[in-house]
């Protein structure tokens, strides 16, 4: 019974309704009476899936127990270790086995048929992994082998054929768009193994981020989701798929009402993929982004406020590089779709056809651009491109930028063997940060390079010092430096002090 789990601490909360006094509330809709007429139609359609996989057994034998832990130093320590090499089959000195036999693995999780004439069933990616043989239960206890199509481990969505002369029962999907906080919903699976088990709840919020992937926008609901729901479905009251249950917050490994599934809109486009080539095309921009922080969006004078996302790199060879996106630009829109913040944009590119051409809407130079770009296919690994630029004359003595707590130096071959440096590296060196500086502040440590000043490149400290003149000269209060550190590069904005006055 596999079921990803996120474990957090348990905060209580404690919640006052009130009731608005400014507007009338709006008319609510009345909870069915009952679930059941709707249950009775939609059970048939739900599945549990029993996987098995080969495991290597301990020492020999299934049942063979590991070796005591004592405390190091211990006279036990050796003591065990003798006795269990002596007496454990295949080990030095004890009875020899010439192989290990092996011994199977079961997991149960559920799943759903979505066309009973084809035999298609979804479920989750994780309940299948590593699976060496998959079988669908059907409610009445049918047990069919099951054919895996593919499956998407970015969205943790799998599809399943069965072939049987059985009548199979079908549900369809729903618009995920419609689901609104506060509707009800059925979730129905296979929990512990129980098979067959209807909860109910609402929708208790969306677009939620649990840190699970790019393309995390789930579905949160308080109906009761345990181990085994994982790739069973969550219904509306229609009897539509809104859905796909596979996640949930909880100390214990069991429901505390935090339940997660994936919107069907998104795993509708996924299984009609997998279900006809057995793989997923998603569109591919090749860049890397940032959050625009309200200090970048002032930095680069973003009307509005902090939205977009802030590339951070191009990538060498990329649709977005081709296309005319370069380091600093804010990409505002996205084919015609607004990025309201960062985690937007990769769903919203994935989402987008390989091959078309598509309007980019970017910040640059303190107004707003459109390009166009031909996207490609996401790959499976992008590689770490790294441009190199001609050497720069560089100044024989680190420098201080004052008011930032930070010294820089040019990067020398000494510099660079110290910091472990790419030797196409180029930029300016940071060989100091100031305790409590405003570099120290934004996590800048000895070894980054700023290859970039408010989006101008950087080859020396002197140019720099330059840049911060200028800005200083405009009465700017933010400077926007791009640096590349042990992560990749990123932006990071500093807030400008006066020249006179110790660093930092």
């Amino acid at each position: 019974m596999r079921f990803p789990t996120v474990r957090f601490a348990v905060i209580a909360l404690s919640a006052v309704l009130a009731v608005a006094s400014v507007a009338p509330p709006a008319e609510a809709q009345r909870a069915p009476d009952t679930f059941a007429p709707l249950a009775r139609q939609l059970l048939p359609a739900v599945v549990n899936i029993s996987t098995t996989q080969t495991v290597q057994a301990r020492g020999g034998r299934p049942d063979a127990p590991e070796i005591p832990q004592a405390p190091p130093g211990s006279p036990f320590e050796e003591f065990f270790r003798d006795f269990f090499n002596r007496n454990r089959p295949g080990q030095e000195g004890g009875p020899q086995q010439p192989q290990r036999p092996q011994r199977r693995g079961q997991s149960l999780g559920s799943g759903f048929i979505v066309d009973a004439q084809a035999g298609i069933v979804v479920t989750n990616n994780h309940v299948i992994d590593g699976a060496d043989e998959i079988n669908v239960i059907l409610q009445d206890n049918t047990t069919i082998k099951a054919e895996l199509l593919g499956t998407d481990p970015r969205t943790d969505v799998a599809v399943l054929r069965i072939r049987t002369d059985h009548p199979l029962t079908a549900v369809t999907f729903g618009n995920s768009d419609e689901a609104l906080v506060g509707d009800w919903v059925l979730a129905i699976g296979n929990p512990f193994g129980l098979g067959g088990s209807v909860t109910a709840g609402i929708v208790s919020a969306r677009g939620r981020d649990i840190r699970q992937g790019l393309y995390d926008d789930f579905i949160q609901t308080d109906a009761a989701i345990n181990r085994g729901n994982s790739g069973g479905p969550l219904f509306n009251m229609a009897g539509q798929v809104v859905g796909i249950n596979t996640a949930i917050y909880s100390p214990s490994g069991g429901s505390i009402g935090i339940g997660f599934a994936i919107p069907s809109n998104l795993a509708q486009r996924i299984v009609a993929q997998l279900r006809d080539g057995g793989r997923v095309r998603r569109g591919w921009l090749g860049v890397n982004i940032q959050q625009v922080t309200d200090e970048i969006a002032e930095a680069l004078r973003l009307p509005g406020g902090a939205r977009g996302a802030l590339v951070a790199r191009a990538q060498e060879g990329g649709p977005a590089a081709a296309g005319g996106i370069r380091s600093g630009d804010v990409i505002l829109k996205f084919n015609g779709a607004d990025v309201r913040e960062m985690r937007n944009l990769p769903r919203i590119v994935a989402d987008s056809n390989v091959g078309v051409q598509v309007p980019v809407v970017i910040w640059r130079d303190g107004k707003e651009e459109t390009v166009t770009v031909t996207l490609g296919e996401l790959p499976s690994e992008q590689a770490q491109a790294a441009g190199s630029q001609p050497a720069q004359p560089e100044p024989a003595r680190p420098v201080e930028l004052t008011g930032l707590g930070l010294l820089v130096a040019p990067i020398t071959d000494e510099l660079r063997q110290r910091f472990n440096l790419r030797p196409e590296q180029r930029g300016v060196v940071i060989v100091e940060v100031a305790p409590n500086s405003p570099a120290a502040e934004r996590e800048l440590r000895p070894g980054d390079v700023i290859v970039e000043v408010q989006q101008e490149r950087v080859s020396t400290p002197n140019e720099v010092q330059e840049r911060l003149a200028r800005l200083r000269q405009q009465n700017r209060g933010v400077a926007l430096f791009g640096v590349e550190g042990a992560g990749g590069q990123r932006f990071v904005p500093l807030r400008l002090r006066g020249e006179s006055g110790a660093p930092g």
